[in-house]
């Protein structure tokens, strides 16, 4: 197995972390559960986005809230409801696995979500990702997050060869990952990472040409 580079040096990261912010800062696109910090609201969003396109989300996400304001008003509904009002955004174990985050915290933490990473990763269905996104966009917590579109950018800015399906490749990218946070503006680092990875390096046709990275990247020119 081809060995996997280092970790970015503090030079590198300190460019990377400015180029995308500033980036972010004229690009990001405006959406609503940006201007919220409710863990509730954060782990809606983060559910209905699991393959799922933003434009697909956004009028299911304002009806779910709507008839769901707190994870309290969730875990009162039944499951049959819960499934018949996630309709037509598919993969349907997404709901129940929300409703079942919903009774737990109503059991176990009054109806909230808590902040530290062990206890969000102990409730079914909140894996690492979505722990690291509650923990930095509701909490302000410097923590990593790793999607398939983070992973895409790093990969190619800062490894280009290799699988990045493999269990060390995917290990390794939670490290660059957790390496690039900074202890500021975390949530906005974090939030310009995924949108990069959505409208500028692609999983195809990415737009290299006006890609703000390309000195830093790896790949660089694409092939």
């Amino acid at each position: 197995m081809p060995r996997l580079p280092s970790i970015p040096d503090p030079p590198a990261r300190q460019r990377f972390r400015r180029t995308l912010l500033a980036w972010y800062r004229r690009k990001g696109r405006d959406l609503p559960w940006r201007r919220t910090s409710d863990p509730y609201h954060i782990l809606v969003s983060e559910v209905m986005l699991q393959q799922t396109q933003v434009d697909r989300v956004l009028p299911k996400y304002h009806e779910w809230l709507e008839k769901y304001p707190s994870l309290t008003a969730l875990a009162g509904a039944s499951a049959e409801d819960v499934s018949q009002t996630w309709r037509p955004l598919g993969y349907n174990i997404r709901p129940l696995r929300l409703h079942q985050i919903a009774r737990e915290s109503v059991a176990r933490f009054d109806g909230r979500l808590p902040s530290d990473e062990a206890t969000l990763l102990s409730f079914k269905g909140i894996g690492a990702y979505t722990a690291g996104a509650i923990r930095s966009f509701a909490f302000g917590q410097r923590a990593a997050i790793v999607d398939t579109n983070v992973a895409r950018v790093l990969f190619r800015v800062f490894v280009h060869t290799g699988d990045i399906k493999s269990h060390a490749m995917k290990k390794h990218l939670w490290e660059v990952s957790e390496a690039l946070v900074p202890f500021k503006h975390t949530f906005d680092f974090n939030q310009a990472l995924m949108d990069f990875g959505a409208t500028v390096c692609t999983a195809r046709n990415p737009n290299c040409q006006a890609c703000p990275l390309k000195r830093q990247c790896l790949s660089y020119p694409w092939q």
